[in-house]
């Protein structure tokens, strides 16, 4: 049974053979008269402008950034109820969370509420966050 299957009639189609001779688009191989394009590895990006200056660097630029601000990785307070009560809650527990990467450093804010006293150690607190953890009797411990 499975020996008698074959593909359907026209569904299967030939690779066009290039460079084999000046009947079937030899010579050239359909890639034109020279240029970078019929050259091997003559590849060209999509955002390539020809040589002209690209739009990127025509368009005026604005406002500046400072490579010296320290990125954060975030959490809200609303995020710690995933937490047990009376637990210490440092990087390693939000990595194995899945709330934070682990590579910036952790800031927590106070986004959302806390249901439970928890001992928090982060690198950096907003405010809110700080009075939203000692309210329900908690700990902020900057490291």
């Amino acid at each position: 049974m499975l020996n008698k299957l074959s593909p359907q009639p026209g569904s299967k189609k030939q690779k066009k053979r290039v460079g084999r001779g000046t009947g079937s688009t030899g010579k050239t191989s359909g890639k034109g008269h020279k240029g970078q394009r019929a050259r091997s590895g003559g590849k060209v990006p999509a955002w390539f402008e020809g040589g002209q200056t690209p739009l990127k660097m025509r368009s005026p630029k604005r406002g500046f950034t400072s490579r010296k601000t320290e990125k954060f990785d975030i959490i809200n307070v609303a995020d710690l109820n995933r937490f047990g009560e009376g637990d210490v809650v440092t990087r390693e527990e939000f990595v194995d969370a899945g709330l934070v990467r682990g590579k910036n450093p952790v800031k927590v804010l106070g986004n959302g509420d806390l249901d439970r006293a928890l001992t928090v150690k982060a690198d950096a607190f907003s405010k809110s966050a700080v009075v939203k953890i000692e309210e329900k009797g908690g700990k902020a411990d900057i490291i």
